[in-house]
């Protein structure tokens, strides 16, 4: 019971800081910035797929980033994004590349000023340098999605020669298709890891970032539910609002809330860490004020 008060009070706090620090500016920011980011890196791991001589495992990897959402959101975005992976670019290794790499990068810096701000943390080193980094991050995420599309592709391949090698395994199919669900959810989890520990200014434990990671976690998937409910039931009223941009802004209002989320589950670290740093601190002055009365 103790527990569960304690995590109540924690998340009231949290959402005070959320407020305080500008989080649904900041998520708004943190949308835009990853709809304009998502095409140009589709389009660098069409570039990098290429070098290796297939174009299907970019769209694989595609397939794989919308994998845990809602299908109301990822359809229409899906159908765009075999549109862009499998379009004939001359230049994309040269120029475009080059192109794609930066504007994508711009998503991970908007992740840096929303955690900066949810852990109170402020950067220090020029912008130059973190803007490297974020390049870093993009590029490294594109080869991990291409060995994770990988290992999805090939997975059904050496599960179809394992069945008939040995028949017998035909009732684990379920728990082998299921598998792709978990590698979706291994990739979310360790991505907002990353995001939590090396990403925003400073250093943090494994530990002091699980909090957020988990509530993080959690909201998404709560979010996913209640918004594919809703375009299920009232998708209609966004058509007769928006036209023809209904699909992207289903898509731009369902990164908001996940962008508020993540901040929120930053904010739940930021709380935390603080409260230790604070109890930490209570601990060294009195033990200075019994050192000073001895």
């Amino acid at each position: 019971m103790r527990r569960l008060r304690t995590s109540f009070e924690v998340a009231g706090i949290a959402a005070q800081r959320f407020v305080a620090h500008d989080g649904w500016a900041i998520a708004s920011h943190i949308a835009l910035s990853m709809l304009t980011s998502l095409f140009p890196f589709l389009i660098l791991l069409a570039a990098l797929a290429g070098v290796f001589g297939t174009k299907s495992l970019a769209d694989e990897a595609g397939v794989l980033i919308f994998d845990a959402w809602p299908r109301e959101v990822a359809k229409p975005i899906v159908n765009e994004m075999h549109r862009v992976l499998t379009e004939q670019r001359g230049g994309v290794l040269t120029i475009g590349a080059v192109l794609a790499l930066y504007f994508s990068s711009s998503g991970v810096e908007s992740l840096r000023v929303g955690l900066n701000r949810a852990y109170g943390l402020r950067e220090m080193r020029p912008w130059w340098l973190t803007r490297l980094e974020s390049i870093g991050y993009v590029v490294c995420g594109a080869f991990a999605m291409l060995a994770f599309a990988l290992l999805v592709v090939l997975g059904p391949l050496i599960w179809r020669n394992l069945l008939n090698v040995a028949p017998g395994l035909e009732p684990l199919s379920l728990t082998v298709a299921i598998g792709r669900i978990g590698v979706t959810a291994f990739l979310i989890m360790t991505v907002l890891v990353i995001a939590h520990k090396f990403v925003a200014a400073g250093r943090r434990s494994l530990w002091s970032v699980l909090p957020g990671v988990a509530v993080t976690l959690g909201l998404w998937f709560l979010a996913g539910l209640g918004f594919g409910y809703y375009l299920d039931r009232f998708s209609s009223a966004y058509a007769s609002t928006y036209g023809g941009l209904a699909t992207a802004m289903v898509f731009l209002v369902f990164l908001y809330w996940l962008a508020a989320m993540f901040l929120f589950g930053g904010e739940i670290n930021g709380t935390v860490i603080a409260a230790k740093r604070r109890r930490l601190q209570a601990r060294m002055q009195a033990r200075q004020e019994r050192s000073a009365v001895l």
